[in-house]
């Protein structure tokens, strides 16, 4: 009889209260003679208007207030007649009009509504001032006036004659006549020019434009103020450049007077900044400020430069006469402080002129350059942008953190841009917090300066999200920050800013990270979720029962080359550095050399030949119509061409070498080996594990994925009755093709395993008799995954879960007097959380035996609450205690003495610390001095940051621990020379993987688990994968993890392809890896490795 479970997802219904929706029929005022089709459509639209609740207001009660309000900008095709005469195209359009007339049911009366428009100073205000298009075409109109002013200036300068300058002042009208001094000023030279006819007759029509343009925009801008609009620097200047010419038409004799027209270059640059103002407004864009501060140092500049060449050269034309040019190259060498010498002004009106335009340059240019300095160092605090151009022509991803750290950062480049096809992609930081300075440092090297761009902004803010171009991103990732004090309130930010992200840009897939499982719901339509608490509690909990778990699963979700360790002297380092590279992948069997051949074949058939072939290591698959991933479905699943093969290796399919040597032994005439006849032989090009065959080496092989209803262990192993005597060795019972459907047994989930059913005694028996199986009645949070789970008949009540006080229904005080047959399990933790469920669910899942199950015991600094009670209380032999590790009375009534694992979870409350690697001073003194007292005890500690692991179990004179550190910063390339070769440059970012507590697996940080996030931008299935390993997720047909312990009578085996094969053939178990301990004679140090 098969099961099959679905997993059902809980779904938020949001009810929306009816309100009255109020409907406005605003019809048009009818004529007297109104048809009878227009009372048709009136009666049509209130009967319809009835059956609905609402209101319906007539026009007639309704009165235009004259408000002044923002006016609409103009139709593009507005015209400046239009302006003057109104829009009179519906009045003279013929053809609408007799279109019309011909039916008078069609006739209708045109409606003006009027905002104080209706006036014609309002029209010309509408037209110059309010309009954005068509006052940005009038700035533009005169900015082209001032320009061409100036270069009428240069012009008049460039064919002007001082000895030719009349003056109608003068005797004889001439300048040449008067008698000069030595020394004297010639002032005629300074108000009287020669201006030629044609210049001044364009220089009085521009400045006749001019002065009606100002004339205007002052009337249409006038407030009630008169001498505000007079006293206004630009009408000053406006004045004094137009007026004069102005004038001359009525007074001939003043045609050649002076007029300081180049100060007309201070008016185009206030009209370009307004132009340039109203077309950022036009188009309904923006620039960026120091773009603005930029654009106006240099127009200062410029106007600065150009005034003083001009008015020293007109000047200097009373004493030594300087060229145009001339006077430019001295206000360059003056403003530039050079000071060459070889031009100066030689009279005292230029030499004032100068000493005006210095001041005026030590004020102005100083807080033009501090408001730029300001303004650029303020945009390197944000950041800058990501230009729209970059973003459409370059992919990108964006990391959202509420504070970035060092490790944080490192993690996610190293791991983002291990994978080959990411080498191009941009990494854009978007961080609320000023980025600190050893960030900085590090964004600074060049290998990550022209990847990595830093903005400082908010995700709930749409101008930040804007400035890193969310909606052109390849991926968003929203990383919690776990070293909040109060996580849930860190979830609480992670959540809305998931939240903005789908709202600003709902295609741009979202990886979100989540601390409470309880928060998890809040973010289900992101792509992919990692839940910290989840993955933490499942894998410190599978730690116990299936050793390095934890060290497992983070080899595997870390991009290594598998190089790690390839120099040291120590045998296991090398194989546990090269194996330590593998990764899961995936490929279409129909697409597969590696799998190809088994289409129409039995899973474990193609899984166990694969390995044997090619060295990978099938581990699940997954149908063409079917979204879920199979993890070692067994032999009664026939592999087909259109299946998703998923398999470990160093390296994918695609960037493997096909080296068929047996095939050109065969044309040698050499003999030919198996792959597995020698244990120095090893598979093509990559290894999954190897066991060495030593008699004084013991361990434990993690198997993945048995089937419900597994044999005993000891019939998994058991050396052959036939051909087992003599010198031949024993032979091992092939893998079948197609699995025999006689040997295949229904699987009942339901019901007991013949291990608790058979061979075992009346007091073995009691152990699990009054245990069911089923799903847990209670969960704690919504979006737990349902589990089938051991699970007592009747709910235990709370008094009985309190292990350190008795109670109605029993006396019990203490672990000793419960009298448990098997070792226990101390859960050491701060509170009992939500995730805290997920370290029990794995432990009594069903296919645990019920014999093998161990005693758990919640060790809390806080007593829990009902809730998270009423959610245990199903399970069976879970109690808890208020206490602490570090009272010594708390961990012996607990049963410390009694346990074989102790779990010390990371506390909340430690992990903010004013120096951030603090956090774990006092969870590693507490576990140093309980490895003192209880050294048989296996503890199995949580640490925040990952580089504190060289301090678990530290023994300060231990010549073996500190190899394996001088392993872990340097390696020696050869006899007699040594290099500084740091691991990582080696191609591994987890520096202290050599180390003995991380290798055994005895400690554990979630910031490794990091990366399963960010490679699940590559791999898409990692983090589905990851849950099936741990249990968080169960698949109909699925498999699990489980471990069997290979003792010395079990050495018969010999290799690890031979042992790959006895399970596929025995139990259709498929092996993923090798965990195994060497006791040294000579030391008290441990030498581990998975």
């Amino acid at each position: 009889m098969n099961f099959f479970f679905n997993l059902r997802g809980t779904f938020v219904k949001q009810i929306a209260e009816d309100r009255p929706v109020a409907e406005a029929a605003m019809s048009p005022p009818r004529r007297s003679s109104s048809s009878h089709g227009d009372r048709t459509s009136t009666e049509n639209l209130q009967k319809n208007n009835s059956s609905n609740s609402g209101v319906i207001l007539d026009i007639s009660t309704l009165k235009m207030a004259e408000v002044d309000s923002e006016v609409p900008p103009l139709p593009p095709r507005y015209r400046f007649r239009d302006l003057l005469l109104g829009d009179q195209t519906f009045q003279n359009d013929d053809r609408y009009q007799e279109e019309y007339s011909m039916d008078s049911t069609n006739a209708q009366v045109q409606v003006e509504f009027y905002v104080n428009e209706n006036t014609f100073k309002e029209r010309l205000k509408l037209f110059f001032i309010k309009n954005q298009r068509s006052s940005l075409r009038i700035r533009l109109f005169n900015f082209s006036l001032k320009i061409l002013t100036c270069a009428l200036y240069i012009l008049r300068v460039s064919l002007d004659n001082p000895k030719d300058t009349p003056c109608p002042m003068c005797q004889n009208n001439s300048l040449t006549n008067t008698t000069e001094t030595p020394g004297e000023i010639k002032w005629g030279y300074i108000f009287w020019v020669n201006r030629r006819v044609p210049v001044w007759a364009i220089q009085v029509t521009v400045a006749l434009i001019s002065f009606l343009e100002t004339m205007l925009i002052t009337y249409l801008s006038y407030k009630g103020n008169i001498w505000e609009q007079i006293f206004q620097i630009s009408f000053i200047l406006e004045m004094i450049n137009t007026v004069p010419f102005i004038i001359t038409i009525f007074w001939p004799p003043l045609r050649n007077i002076f007029v300081p027209v180049f100060l007309n270059c201070w008016l185009a640059k206030g009209a370009l900044e307004n132009m340039i103002n109203d077309f950022h407004r036009a188009i309904q864009r923006t620039h960026s400020a120091m773009f603005n501060q930029v654009f106006i140092l240099i127009c200062t500049l410029l106007c600065l430069v150009f005034t003083g060449a001009c008015g020293i050269q007109h000047l200097e034309r009373a004493g030594k006469e300087l060229s145009l040019f001339d006077s430019f190259y001295f206000c360059i060498v003056t403003f530039s402080t050079v000071g060459y010498g070889d031009v100066t002004p030689q009279i005292w009106p230029s030499q004032l002129l100068v000493v005006i335009l210095i001041c005026v340059a030590l004020v102005v240019l100083p807080l033009q350059f501090e408001e730029l300095a300001y303004l650029w160092m303020e945009s390197q605090k944000l950041g800058g942008n990501y230009s729209r151009h970059r973003a459409q022509t370059e992919k990108h991803v964006v990391l959202c953190v509420s504070s970035l750290k060092i490790d944080l950062l490192m993690d996610f480049l190293n791991e983002f841009y291990a994978h080959p096809r990411l080498q191009d992609y941009y990494v854009v930081i978007l961080c609320p917090t000023e980025i600190d300075i050893q960030v900085r440092r590090i964004l600074q090297i060049p290998l990550w300066s022209q990847r990595v761009i830093y903005l400082q902004g908010s995700a709930l803010k749409d101008q930040d999200l804007m400035r890193a171009k969310m909606d052109d991103a390849e991926a968003c990732f929203i990383l919690s920050s776990r070293n909040e004090v109060d996580r849930t309130a860190a979830d609480h930010q992670t959540i809305l800013r998931a939240w903005a992200a789908k709202d600003f840009a709902p295609n741009c897939p979202l990886y979100v990270q989540i601390l409470k499982p309880e928060n998890k719901f809040h973010v289900k339509f992101a792509d992919h979720v990692v839940c910290e608490e989840e993955f933490k509690y499942a894998m410190l909990a599978l730690n116990c029962v299936c050793p390095a778990t934890s060290t497992l699963v983070t080899l595997l979700v870390h991009t290594s080359r598998g190089q790690e360790g390839q120099l040291s002297p120590e045998q296991w380092q090398r194989t546990y550095g090269r194996c330590s590279g593998n990764e899961v992948y995936h490929i279409r069997l129909c697409d597969s050399k590696f799998f190809g051949e088994y289409d129409g074949k039995s899973f474990t058939y193609a899984s166990f030949h694969a390995h044997k072939k090619y060295g990978v290591c099938l581990i699940g698959v997954k149908r063409e119509d079917n979204k879920s991933i199979m993890l070692n479905p067994g032999p009664r699943h026939i592999m087909a061409a259109t299946d998703t093969c998923y398999y470990i290796n160093i390296t994918k399919e695609e960037n493997s070498a096909f080296i068929f040597k047996q095939e050109e032994k065969h044309n040698k005439g050499l003999p030919v080996t198996g792959l597995y006849d020698a244990p120095s032989r090893l598979p093509v090009h990559s290894i999954i594990a190897s066991m060495v065959d030593q008699a004084t080496s013991y361990g434990t092989v993690a198997i993945d994925l048995q089937n419900p209803d597994p044999p005993e262990e000891s019939s998994k192993l058991t050396l052959p009755t036939e051909n087992g005597a003599g010198s031949r060795r024993p032979s091992i019972a092939p893998v079948l093709e197609i699995a025999d459907s006689s040997a295949i047994l229904p699987c009942d989930l339901l019901s007991d395993q013949s291990e608790d059913e058979t061979n075992q005694s009346d007091e073995e028996g009691s152990v699990g008799s009054d245990f069911v199986k089923g799903y847990p009645p209670n969960s704690p949070y919504i979006g737990s995954s349902p589990t089938l789970c051991h699970l007592l008949p009747q709910k235990a009540p709370f008094c009985c879960l309190r292990l350190d006080k008795g109670c109605t229904h029993n006396s019990f005080e203490d672990a000793k007097a419960y009298g448990f047959k098997n070792k226990l399990i101390i859960v050491s933790a701060e509170m009992a959380g939500n995730g805290l469920y997920n370290f029990i669910v794995p432990l009594r899942a069903y296919y645990r035996p019920r014999k093998e199950l161990n005693p758990i015991v919640l060790l809390l600094d806080y007593p829990p609450d009902n809730h998270f009670l009423e959610a245990i209380c199903c399970f069976p032999m879970v109690y808890f205690m208020a206490g602490t590790i570090d009272n010594l009375d708390n961990l012996l009534q607990c049963g410390i003495i009694y346990a074989d694992n102790l779990v010390v979870v990371d506390k909340e409350s430690t992990m903010s610390a004013e120096e951030d690697y603090m956090a774990d001073a006092k969870t590693i003194v507490n576990v140093q001095t309980m490895f003192r007292l209880f050294p048989s005890l296996s503890i199995i500690t949580e640490l925040t940051h990952p580089s504190n692991m060289r301090f678990m179990q530290f023994r300060a004179k231990d010549c073996y621990s500190l190899a394996l550190s001088k392993l872990e910063k340097v390696s020696c390339s050869g006899p007699g020379t040594e290099t500084v070769t740091i691991e990582r440059d080696k191609g591994s970012n987890l520096a202290f993987m050599f180390r003995l507590p991380f290798a055994a697996g005895r400690v554990f940080s979630i910031s490794m688990l990091d990366t399963l996030l960010y490679q699940s931008f590559v791999k898409d299935y990692m983090i589905a994968i990851a849950r099936l390993l741990l249990g968080l997720d169960t698949t109909p047909g699925s498999g699990y993890l489980c471990a069997m312990k290979i003792t010395e009578e079990d050495l018969w085996i010999r290799t690890y392809g031979r042992l790959f094969q006895k399970l596929c053939s025995s139990s259709a178990e498929i092996p993923i890896g090798i965990y195994r301990t060497e006791s040294h004679m000579f030391s008290t140090s441990e030498a581990s490795s998975v």
